[in-house]
């Protein structure tokens, strides 16, 4: 079997390996600009060719020439998108090529927060009052209906990048107008207060095969706007809150329609008690939940993801953790380039970051209290020691 991946990002690495060990030609498609600063790993890696690119964005006819003529002499079975802004043109290439996998349809239900907000909608999820920004005078029917403060969000950016909280009409207002034409790319949204919660899944033929929850510390969107230390951990199993997660998660997951491949899902659990769906992707998470994953579960949702494409709805897949532990993660800005870590000694770290101006740790243990309590812990020691605060993004970068 042929598997071509394409990533505008360094991404995936243990998904190459894990296509390799399972006997795949791998190929790779990536973006030219990042060649010289990517370190891929080669020996999982048959053949590697490099997209003209602009901010990593390839042009889509362009790609798809590209892709087409590479498909003259090899026959591509799957073809796998690893950041999430390789979907749309993973599902166009699919779509053109007629290769197995989602295609664009249901693409937008897992990439554009509008497309999914709206099917999330009809399949009678909760979720917050939402409106396009299109039609100015359902826009403002909606702030005159909805209180703010209210989040201001571009439909196919990832995270928290590019996303405005805004706290009055005309401060809404002077944002749209500075918009131009592309404010048919937002939407606006009422701020939810609460805990923001995530759902990290498998999924093989509409069933879920794994998923876990977990609960971030300070919301991403805060950390991305005020600055602060990203951390989140994985929620008590069996407590009523990751109950009701994991049964949303399965509603949610149903309603788009994915039909295999892995899901990473956030949820609003409300100052109001009542639980909302926020929005979803079908990849891996980033900020390295899948490292947090693996160490509570054992499973690798990068080398899972692999073998659920490699089966192809055609052989068995089942997902088997390893373990049933705890874990919490943390990340940091940080303001030197090679912070040293070495007086951090608790036997419960089991993975440090190794990336210049950043601190990461993961801790596990059989006692979710203990993680709760290093990771209040190393906030503060990793807040006096290193912390450092940039603006917040308003473009993806490497």
């Amino acid at each position: 079997m042929t598997i071509l991946c394409i990533a505008s990002y360094e991404k995936g690495h243990e998904f190459l390996r894990e296509a390799r060990r399972q006997g795949c030609r791998v190929v790779l498609v990536t973006s030219a600009s990042v060649k010289d600063s990517t370190n891929w790993p080669m020996e999982a890696i048959d053949e590697i060719f490099y997209m003209h690119d602009r901010e990593k964005k390839w042009d889509r006819d362009e790609t798809i020439r590209a892709i087409s003529f590479l498909c003259r002499t090899r026959v591509v079975d799957r073809l796998v998108p690893l950041d999430d802004f390789d979907l749309e043109m993973a599902a166009s290439l699919r779509e053109h090529l007629r290769i197995p996998g989602m295609g664009e349809t249901t693409t937008r239900y897992f990439r554009d927060k509008l497309a999914m907000r709206m099917k999330a909608a009809e399949a009678g999820l909760m979720i917050p009052d939402f409106v396009h920004i299109l039609n100015h005078d359902r826009i403002r029917e909606f702030t005159e209906r909805v209180s703010p403060p209210w989040v201001l969000k571009p439909r196919l950016l990832a995270g928290a990048i590019g996303i405005k909280k805004v706290h009055s009409a005309e401060e809404l207002w002077q944002l749209i107008d500075s918009l131009g034409d592309d404010q048919s790319n937002y939407l606006l949204e009422r701020y939810v207060p609460g805990e923001i919660c995530h759902v990290d899944s498998i999924v093989y033929e509409h069933e879920i095969q794994f998923a876990i929850a977990s609960q971030y510390g300070k919301p991403p969107l805060d950390v991305s706007h005020e600055g602060g230390i990203f951390t989140t951990r994985i929620l008590e199993r069996g407590s009523g809150l990751e109950q009701a997660l994991l049964e949303k998660n399965r509603r949610v997951l149903k309603g788009l329609g994915l039909l295999r491949g892995v899901s990473h899902t956030e949820y609003i659990h409300g100052t109001d008690g009542q639980l909302y769906f926020l929005e979803t992707a079908a990849r891996v998470g980033g900020a390295h939940i899948a490292d947090l994953v693996e160490a509570a579960s054992g499973l690798n949702l990068w080398a899972e993801w692999a073998q659920v494409e490699i089966a192809g709805g055609k052989g068995p897949y089942a997902a088997i953790p390893q373990r049933a532990d705890y874990a919490g993660l943390l990340i940091s800005l940080a303001k030197v380039e090679r912070p040293d870590t070495s007086a951090y000694t608790d036997p419960e770290i089991v993975w440090r970051m190794e990336r210049p101006h950043h601190v990461g740790l993961i801790f596990r243990s059989h006692d979710a209290a203990r993680i709760r309590e290093l990771l209040h812990r190393y906030t503060v020691r990793v807040q006096a020691d290193f912390h450092a605060v940039l603006p917040p993004r308003e473009r993806p970068s490497n």
